[in-house]
């Protein structure tokens, strides 16, 4: 099973709880009729860019191919996915309702950090956008890789344990109610709060897949993405539990989907506890059972295990 599909199956059961509730509340409540499909749905500053690196990353993907004769469609898929899935997350009536609820909020921010990136990560993108960039363009960018501050600045984030706390201080930080109701009334710090979410979420999932994934070794994977799914479930928890509503803005339009502000609040916090931080203990179990792999590989060529062998073959 490669790695796209056992992330995909794991995100169908992991989104499953609560992409039912969505339903639920479309039928019960007509949500989708008082909200309606208007061009509010689809922002430009949104769809444009997105659409642009697709198109830039399908000109580099016919570029390869030409090249090379191949490109594993997997990756293709999996790229695919992603700009969908953040496509659906930000630019559609899914944005406009996560203003009026807060458990559609988080909805949108689990897709964007737990399905959508992993699957941008897994398709390897970089070098398809670089092929789909013009000569100069390549040129351009190589050269200021070479910066000696590109570099160092790189290695520094891409490191596991920059990654890991980049990703939770942009969990932990957003969630402090003063910061996520200023990003619910100004419309430049929300888009910074969804760039933080993607960005650090890109990092840390490029640390579990990228080439240099064999930094950490199975244990470490393990730990990494176990001590993330600890945090998150408790931030979750946490909100589920909070006898007091943490977000009052929400308050003021909750009501409107029949739910009050807690009810809002604790869906919200049920949604980052059980789905999100089910996918990823699904990750850390599959991490688990590949190490346990390796290590009985490595312990058939072992010579206490050929001693074994030869032993038993000597009383037969």
């Amino acid at each position: 099973m490669t790695s796209v599909s056992w992330l995909s199956k794991a995100a169908i059961v992991a989104m499953a709880p609560f992409v039912g509730a969505i339903q639920l509340r479309a039928e019960s409540a007509g949500a989708a009729a008082a909200v309606g499909w208007s061009a509010e749905d689809w922002p430009p500053g949104i769809i444009v860019p997105v659409i642009a690196c697709a198109l830039l990353y399908g000109l580099g993907v016919l570029r390869m191919r030409r090249r090379s004769g191949r490109l594993p469609l997997r990756r293709v898929s999996s790229f695919a996915a992603g700009a969908i899935l953040l496509l659906a997350a930000l630019a559609s009536p899914m944005h406009e309702i996560s203003e009026q609820l807060f458990w559609v909020h988080m909805t949108q921010h689990e897709i964007l950090m737990v399905i959508s990136a992993p699957l941008l990560v897994l398709s390897h993108p970089i070098a398809p956008l670089l092929w789909g960039l013009p000569g100069a363009g390549r040129r351009a960018v190589a050269k200021m890789a070479s910066w000696k501050l590109v570099r160092r600045g790189s290695s520094l984030v891409s490191a596991p344990l920059t990654a890991w706390l980049l990703h939770a201080v942009a969990l932990w930080g957003w969630h402090v109610p003063r910061l996520f109701v200023a990003a619910l009334e100004s419309e430049f710090l929300h888009a910074l709060q969804h760039i933080c979410f993607l960005g650090t979420a890109l990092l840390f999932w490029g640390v579990l897949f990228g080439k240099k994934a064999g930094r950490l070794g199975y244990g470490g994977a393990i730990l990494y993405v176990f001590t993330t799914a600890t945090h998150a479930s408790v931030l979750g928890a946490w909100l589920t539990f909070s006898p007091q509503v943490w977000y009052a803005p929400y308050g003021q339009t909750s009501s409107i989907r029949h739910l009050t502000a807690l009810e809002d609040q604790q869906l919200g916090g049920l949604i980052m506890w059980i789905p999100a931080g089910t996918l990823l203990t699904i990750v850390a179990l599959v991490f688990l059972g590949k190490w346990l792999e390796h290590s009985q590989q490595r312990w058939a060529y072992t010579r206490t295990a050929h001693l074994i062998r030869t032993a038993g073959g000597s009383t037969e």
